[in-house]
């Protein structure tokens, strides 16, 4: 009898959430030095301000690869993946759940019928965009503050390591530091993609940025943080780190899908052949 082949079987849920985790990490480790950019960028007018009080030197950034090259020669190649464990953590955490789980969650709203309606979509859409932001929020916390955490010996580090700054950050801050209030944030970037999704999110993620690198007590709330960027610096202040951020959200897209296509061919070629052989 001829068996199915590993393109005719559909992949499981278990192929489909680690090969969308695994596909996501791949696609930080190439992206991540213009995602550090973009925190950089993003900050930069917080920098300044505290330079300006006699606290620290701020380094000035101009455009994307300005901003690289000049990390790179005040902190060394080292500083554009700072935050890079916290960052695989995210990914692991967040696209396994947000694209892995995706068709399980489907096929539980409609109870495995053939019809898929909008609603059904959209309804998993959210559940799974939840479910990811409620377990990756802490290592989205302690990327963006390790990626804003300058290296230079000029700057004292306020943390040691990824778990020292997990701990850090709820010793001072609360369990609650590490769930910044931000889930709206995250719906408004995680919907659409491409050019569109950057001129319409970049605000809301530079204020996402600022609102996760601030110490307790800079911003009551994420609206607060908004309005002091309004007032400082101006509307331009949030599309700071825009490039970058285009620059990222493409080619992170185009590598992960990609991988993640092929992860889930390999790992059902593989379970196919152990299968054959048993």
């Amino acid at each position: 009898m001829v068996g199915f082949g590993p393109a005719d079987v559909p992949p499981s849920a278990a192929v489909k959430f680690v090969g969308a985790g695994t596909a996501a990490c791949i696609a930080d480790l190439l992206t991540f030095p213009l995602d550090t950019a973009k925190v950089r960028l993003q900050i930069q007018g917080e920098a300044r301000a505290s330079a300006a009080k006699g606290k620290e030197s701020a380094v000035k950034y101009r455009g994307v690869f300005g901003t690289i090259t000049t990390m790179v020669r005040t902190e060394g190649p080292r500083s554009l993946y700072s935050g890079l464990v916290a960052g695989l953590q995210r990914q692991m955490s967040f696209a396994s759940v947000r694209i892995g789980l995706y068709d399980s969650v489907k096929q539980f709203y409609t109870k495995g019928s053939d019809h898929v309606g909008i609603g059904s979509r959209l309804l998993a859409g959210c559940t799974t965009g939840a479910m990811a932001v409620a377990f990756a929020q802490p290592t989205d916390v302690v990327k963006v503050r390790f990626q804003a955490q300058a290296r230079s010996a000029g700057h004292a580090r306020r943390y040691c390591g990824t778990i020292d700054a997990y701990k850090t950050i709820a010793k001072e801050e609360g369990i609650h530091g590490l769930w910044k209030d931000n889930l709206p944030c995250h719906f408004v970037s995680a919907f659409g993609a491409g050019l569109c999704t950057t001129v319409i999110a970049s605000p809301v993620d530079v204020v996402k940025t600022r609102y996760m690198n601030a110490p307790l007590g800079q911003y009551s709330t994420v609206l607060s943080c908004a309005a002091a960027m309004m007032t400082k610096e101006g509307p331009l202040a949030f599309y700071k780190g825009f490039m970058p951020s285009f620059l990222r959200l493409g080619s992170w897209n185009v590598v992960m899908f990609v991988t993640y296509e092929q992860l889930k061919r390999a790992m059902m070629a593989a379970n196919h052949n152990r299968t054959a052989i048993l």
